[in-house]
């Protein structure tokens, strides 16, 4: 039997100095430096070429997919049925107070500290190495195992829907990308981004010259910033006992007319945004009570409503069922000028049984009685594979027996690549018990964890290597 673990430990060094490398570049979507070979950006396409070249120095075949995605394919079957291991490098922006740099990844207290540690960079390097174990090992499959690197994960994952249109895609498989044991079904997505109507307004003396807060919707945004002018000269001493109150910092600077108000929240991500706090949502909350037009009054109320109304009530769109638990609803991107644009974009997860239609009718009705109107609409269907499925019991027993746990099944607002295979699942590598600090200021990874993962992993790949696809599964 093999001691999958303990060939782990063998390549400890070696995983680690590979996840240090891969965690130092700053892969985040930057579409001011893309180009045909580099479609996310420079430094999104410098991760991509790390993890390519990592896997052409380990002997795999590798392809670079037109700079959206890349692979590492294992075996050399002519079948075109193949297992898929659907990792991502691109990370969320680096926001928030991180107490080292985020892209120098920092080693305290048998945790590595940085971003994309968990959110996907160190289970990337976990199911590459368990793909690297098992070949190193020369064992037999009868599938091949393709691990494929995404790009775009993080914003819209138009990566995979490129690889999907020019690749054949993996018949099943897992993304390493969420929690253990295994999660089965994951949310739908609903990204909305709703505009103000609008329409001519009374002058007011308090003018709000701007509001601005969050960089991407899947994201609680943690900083919002509003310039307002015509304010009342106490407006400091209730904005201070306002933060105070609620626990957050907030600052207030004047420049001429001006006063510059800054809210600081906590980031979380959109999928369970309960665990943040908002700071646009909250901001708007303490401007809204200020006698602005008709018009900043309007946007602000329809901000004020939405704090901590996570679970969609104010937009009549609430909605449970047992398998996915109940809908979110995140404020990620808020923006208002005065002479420009005003709109808010919402990320929506859906669960499993929910009517799409009928949320989008009543989510239409509900905005345009608060003064606004949907622009865009972007969807995304739930996801779901049934228990009794053979991928998922080869995988309850391969966690089971490494891990001497239950491997019980589980439900996810998040949405992973594994919707993109008809029987995709996530499989860890965050374990049972411990935060998961994905999109979060001092994202780290356990060591430990990293390990054990990486063990799972090698078996998984062995196991779901020898599944007979020509039955069916």
């Amino acid at each position: 039997m093999i001691n999958w673990y303990g060939e782990v430990l063998r390549r400890e060094d070696m995983l680690m100095q590979d996840l240090i490398g891969l965690l130092k570049i700053d892969s985040v979507k930057d579409e001011t430096t893309k180009s045909i070979n580099n479609p996310m950006g420079i430094k999104v396409g410098k991760a991509l070429e790390y993890v390519l070249n990592l896997s052409e120095n380990a002997g795999f075949h590798t392809k670079n997919v037109d700079g959206y995605a890349g692979y590492a394919q294992y075996g050399n079957n002519e079948e075109e049925q193949h297992i898929g291991l659907l990792c991502h490098v691109d990370v969320v922006p680096a926001t928030g107070k991180w107490t080292t740099p985020p892209f120098e990844p920092t080693v305290r207290d048998g945790k590595l500290f940085a971003r994309g540690a968990i959110d996907d960079k160190g289970p990337t390097l976990a199911a590459f190495y368990g793909l690297k174990i098992v070949k190193e090992l020369n064992l037999p499959l009868k599938n091949n195992v393709r691990i494929i690197f995404g790009t775009d994960e993080e914003s819209g994952m138009s990566c995979m829907k490129h690889y999907r249109e020019v690749e054949a895609m993996p018949t099943i498989g897992f993304a390493p990308d969420a929690d253990f044991p295994i999660i089965h079904a994951e949310k739908g997505q609903l990204n909305v981004k709703v505009v103000l109507k609008e329409k001519e307004v009374n002058p007011s003396t308090v003018v709000l010259l701007s509001f601005q807060s969050g960089s991407r919707p899947n994201m609680v945004p943690e900083r919002a910033i509003a310039i307002v002018e015509g304010v009342a000269n106490n407006i400091q001493l209730h904005y201070e006992k306002f933060c105070t109150t609620n626990g957050v910092e907030g600052t207030i600077e004047k420049d001429g007319e001006q006063i510059h108000i800054t809210l600081i929240g906590k980031s979380a991500h959109g999928m369970e945004p309960h665990k943040g706090k908002n700071a646009a949502t909250l901001l708007a909350s303490f401007l809204e009570t200020l006698p602005f037009d008709e018009q900043a009054s309007t946007f602000l109320s329809f901000l004020s409503c939405l704090h901590e109304g996570y679970d969609g009530k104010s937009l009549a769109i609430s909605y449970h069922d047992e398998i996915t638990g109940p809908l979110t609803v995140n404020p990620g991107v808020i923006s208002y000028e005065k002479s420009g644009e005003k709109a808010v974009r919402l990320n929506i997860r859906c669960p499993v049984s929910l009517d799409f239609e009928v949320t989008k009718n009543r989510l239409r009705e509900a905005v345009n009685t608060k003064g606004f109107m949907i622009e865009e609409l972007r969807e995304s269907l739930p996801h779901h594979v049934s228990a009794n499925h053979p991928m998922i019991q080869t995988l309850q027993t391969v966690y089971e027996e490494e891990m001497n746990e239950k491997a019980t099944l589980l439900s996810t607002g998040g949405a992973t690549y594994a919707r993109f295979m008809e029987k995709g699942v996530a499989f860890g590598m965050c374990f049972p018990g411990k935060e998961m600090t994905a999109h979060q200021a001092d994202e780290y990874i356990e060591i430990e964890d990293l390990l054990k993962a990486t063990a799972i992993y090698a078996r998984a790949i062995y196991e779901l290597g020898n599944l007979d696809l020509k039955k069916g599964v």
